[in-house]
């Protein structure tokens, strides 16, 4: 039995990182990020094995949050701040970040599975914030990451109540981008991340570069960027296009 707390796998261009304490609920604590933290600089060296990552939990949950125990005895000082630059590292990986999230996805689970571009949820999945439940502030990005998803509005909402949203309710706000049912989700999240890594990885990585420079930009400045700062075409443009011809010759 794997007893690694992230497990790493890479398989047709597809990195997993499985968070695995499911005897907690794959509750977060600095040596989970630790471990997430040597699989992500593994990753941000991997362009060309690399294409997509999906980032999901084992067992019961995707992740029940940060670990209560532990905030309860107290953070070592700079642990917070650690975790913090972890999950931001994740997110600003080059290739596109795919979170899968089924069972509990709470406070802190939440602020990870935001590192996530894409959200796709099981119809069994909870989605809440507790922060304000247990006298905490978001550290890991909430309070940025999740008005820029749903809406200022739905995360005032989210943030104030600490209320808990099916995987249709965060689909129908936006933070999910699709819900599928229970018996399907494996299956129709691996069609997902296959159908993009079916896209040139090029193309990915740029357009997840643009989009992230450009954020924040008057739409003059972001027009600007996209013209002068773009690197336009990829090595793999030639040969696909020469694909597609191809097949409409036959």
């Amino acid at each position: 039995m794997n007893t690694d707390k992230v497990i790493y796998t890479l398989l047709e261009g597809l990195a997993t990182l499985t968070l695995n304490i499911p005897e907690k609920l794959n509750a977060l604590s600095s040596p989970v990020f630790e471990q997430l933290l040597t699989h992500v600089e593994r990753i941000e060296a991997s362009i060309d094995t690399v294409g997509c990552v999906m980032l999901r939990g084992n067992g019961r949950s995707f992740s029940a949050g940060h670990d209560l125990a532990v905030l309860s005895e107290g953070e070592k000082p700079g642990e917070l701040e650690f975790q913090s630059k972890v999950i931001e590292r994740l997110a600003n990986l080059p290739q596109p970040v795919i979170t899968a999230v089924h069972g509990h996805c709470y406070t802190g689970a939440l602020e990870l599975a935001l590192a996530g571009e894409v959200i796709l949820a099981s119809a069994n999945a909870r989605f809440a914030d507790t922060h304000a439940k247990w006298s905490l502030t978001p550290v890991w990005g909430l309070s940025q990451r999740l008005p820029r998803r749903v809406g200022a509005a739905k995360a005032r909402e989210m943030m104030y109540t600490c209320n808990t949203y099916s995987g249709a309710e965060a689909t129908a706000m936006g933070l999910a981008n699709a819900c599928f049912s229970d018996d399907v989700f494996d299956v129709e999240v691996e069609k997902f991340v296959r159908k993009v890594l079916s896209n040139s990885w090029f193309s990915l990585r740029e357009n997840k570069r643009l989009l992230i420079d450009t954020d924040g930009m008057s739409l003059e400045s972001g027009l600007a960027h996209e013209v002068y700062r773009t690197r336009g075409f990829g090595p793999d443009m030639q040969a696909r296009i020469a694909a597609f011809a191809e097949r409409k010759r036959q």
